[in-house]
């Protein structure tokens, strides 16, 4: 993921703008009302807890998961608010791009002193 891609540019602005009024050490949910409330701000396309289906060999388990945010129909970004990110935030990201056929994926953890060190870009 060596080359930047300018709607991943704008999510991470508008995270950094949250992080930057807002700060380290709230729920998850407030930094996920917020962030989209940046998004509309700045008129970026995005769906708030979307729902991406599961199904396991043709049948639909009934158990949907629900990604943070889906934003211009090809970004899925995860939020957290944990002391580090571990491998099992990646993973979750991996499986909600396998699961929505996305290509690209944001990671992202508020509760850091600087948001820069709190963001993963991924790809499917």
């Amino acid at each position: 993921m060596g080359e930047r891609d300018p709607l991943t540019e704008q999510v991470i602005g508008a995270a950094i703008e949250v992080h930057r009024i807002l700060g380290p050490g709230l729920l998850e949910s407030i930094y996920q009302r917020a962030l989209c409330h940046e998004l509309s701000l700045r008129r970026v396309r995005h769906i708030p807890q979307q729902r991406v289906p599961v199904s396991y060999k043709g049948v639909d388990l009934g158990d949907d998961l629900i990604m943070d945010i889906h934003v211009e129909d090809r970004l899925v970004v995860e939020l957290k608010a944990v002391e580090k990110l571990e491998p099992i935030h990646e993973a979750q990201l991996l499986t909600y791009l396998k699961l929505s056929n996305q290509r690209l994926g944001l990671l992202i953890n508020f509760n850091v002193r600087l948001l820069k060190d709190g963001v993963k870009r991924m790809a499917n």
